[in-house]
């Protein structure tokens, strides 16, 4: 199986990209290899507005003084 290990949103001429590693453990819990990484552009618009939620939310609870 497939596990999601980190993903990250960056700003490109494209939109929106969002960049991802992940490692893959079989039925017994083995590695069987890490630090796989891969990369789309978002296109959902629902998806785009929960980044945006994100975003805010560090903006709000991190970033004011």
């Amino acid at each position: 199986m497939k596990k999601l290990t980190s993903f990250t949103k960056l700003t490109t001429g494209e939109g929106i990209r969002v960049a991802f590693t992940f490692s893959e453990v079989d039925d017994r819990g083995r590695l069987i290899s890490q630090n796989n990484k891969g990369n789309f552009v978002l296109v959902d618009d629902e998806i785009k507005a929960k980044v945006n939620d994100i975003e805010r939310f560090i903006n709000d609870n991190f970033l004011v003084d």
